[in-house]
């Protein structure tokens, strides 16, 4: 018991400072601190995300290496995303009661381990039973850590943020995502390609720990804990009544609030052309197009940046050129989504028309995910609820790329065949169900837009 309440203290909400800032430097040091916290989280969020696409990039190398088959990584990647879906759930609403700096590090932290024991085990000859369950194991427990990085990231911009300000700041914390993707794709790669796939799991492993080091050293709970105000008094917000309501009578609120589930499965269409593109472009031009290793992650890499652009002009094009319409900007950015896509998958081309297809759908497809997956679920939830809305909307969303990593590698393996010793691969198939989950990931918020809001 006493370790559980050890724990318990650890990592719950830090209590108000007994020193408080003096008045005239109290508007400096909100500042400052908000700053802090928000890059602190939002460079970290994005390391956290080196330690989960750390095996995508080493996916072809295994299978030549006949380390692993596409069938076992598709098992190995949903073992990430089931865990990841269940934990989103339970740690969103966890979160609304803790410590977010402690909370945050703690993921990023064994995220890291499990990425340096995969790395160092590849260095020793091992059964390939014995290989497939480590991995499976190990990336479920990444799974598991890994939820514990957006709820804490989003909290605290509802913690050291107006609601004025929520919008434009969610958007610039949601490009974390993208900027891990593109440091992977471009630095992992590289290693790989130099030093072995076992190096992409080490080098992430380092990367892990520099952004546990950030958090600890940047990220602050709560104003209160630092001596300020409440964001509200800072603000000059006025208090709502669900502000003053207890946190666990508005996490029964959301899980009743149909808007919310709505939003979720909408959410869960976009993770599954979402992570398909992360998850299987590569291995997509190597096969597809005969890209080498090196090209195919350029390409994928490239797009990262177009994924950042499109998620910071969605609080922008909602806010200001749509005047707070999210659906507008929604069926926009749907629709070029689900073109790019197509134009990927079946029109073909070089080097440059691909990079320019997934850039396109990248940048699309990150505005879309940031106005139904962060906008349209922050504008009907209050303050103190936001873990569990994002928990809602994570389990649906994670549990639908878990299944779509394991459709999808049964799909690329049942239709391939061997032809002179040589593996022919049929896309068709896999690419016309990443294909109408695109559609759909759009057209069903956009049709109940109306009484998601009321």
């Amino acid at each position: 018991m006493a370790v559980d309440m050890s724990l318990f203290s650890f990592y719950r909400i830090s209590k108000p400072s007994k020193d408080t800032v003096p008045q005239e430097q109290v508007e400096s040091t909100y500042k400052s601190l908000r700053s802090r916290t928000f890059w602190g989280a939002t460079i970290a969020y994005s390391l956290y995300y080196v330690c989960r696409m750390s095996i995508n990039v080493v996916k072809q190398p295994l299978i030549d290496e006949g380390v692993l088959t596409a069938g076992e990584l598709g098992l190995i990647g949903s073992a990430l995303l089931f865990v990841y879906a269940v934990g989103k759930f339970l740690n969103g609403f966890i979160a609304d009661y803790c410590n977010i700096r402690r909370f945050m590090a703690t993921g990023l932290f064994i995220s890291a381990l499990a990425n340096l024991i995969l790395g160092v085990l590849g260095l020793f000859k091992l059964p390939a039973f014995l290989i497939f369950a480590v991995f499976a194991l190990l990336w479920g427990i990444n799974g598991w850590v890994q939820s514990m990085g957006s709820a804490p990231g989003v909290i605290s911009l509802s913690r050291w943020f107006p609601q004025s300000k929520r919008g434009s700041y969610y958007s610039l914390f949601s490009t974390s995502p993208y900027i891990g993707e593109f440091i992977s794709y471009n630095v992992l790669a590289l290693v790989v390609g130099w030093l072995g796939w076992q190096s992409g799991f080490i080098v992430a492993a380092v990367a892990g720990l520099i952004g546990t080091a950030l958090i600890m050293f940047f990220v602050s709970d709560t104003p209160e804990s630092k001596g300020l105000p409440s964001v509200q008094v800072l603000s000059g917000e006025d208090m709502t009544p669900k502000d003053k309501q207890p946190t666990r009578e508005l996490q029964k609120m959301i899980l009743k609030h149909p808007g919310i589930w709505v939003i979720a499965i909408s959410s869960a269409f976009i993770y599954i052309t979402k992570y398909a593109i992360a998850g299987w472009g590569v291995l997509y031009l190597q096969k597809q197009h005969a890209f080498s290793l090196e090209e195919a992650s350029q390409v994928i890499a490239f797009s990262a940046i177009f994924g950042i652009l499109g998620t910071v002009l969605a609080g922008w094009l909602s806010d200001r050129v749509f005047k707070g319409d999210r659906a507008k900007p929604a069926v926009l950015s749907g629709i070029l989504s689900s073109l790019s896509l197509f134009l990927f998958l079946f029109v073909g081309g070089g080097f440059l028309m691909n990079i320019f297809y997934v850039s396109l759908f990248s940048l699309s497809v990150g505005v879309l995910y940031c106005i139904v997956a962060g906008l349209m679920a922050v504008d009907i939830v209050p303050r103190k609820a936001t873990g569990a809305a994002l928990g809602v909307v994570g389990i649906s969303s994670y549990i639908a790329a878990g299944l779509q990593d394991i459709t999808s590698g049964y799909l690329i393996q049942g239709y391939m065949t061997t032809v002179d010793g040589t593996d022919m691969y049929n896309f068709g198939p896999v690419s016309w169900f990443w294909i109408v989950a695109s559609v759909i990931s759009f057209v069903l918020p956009v049709l109940n837009w109306k009484k998601i809001k009321n």
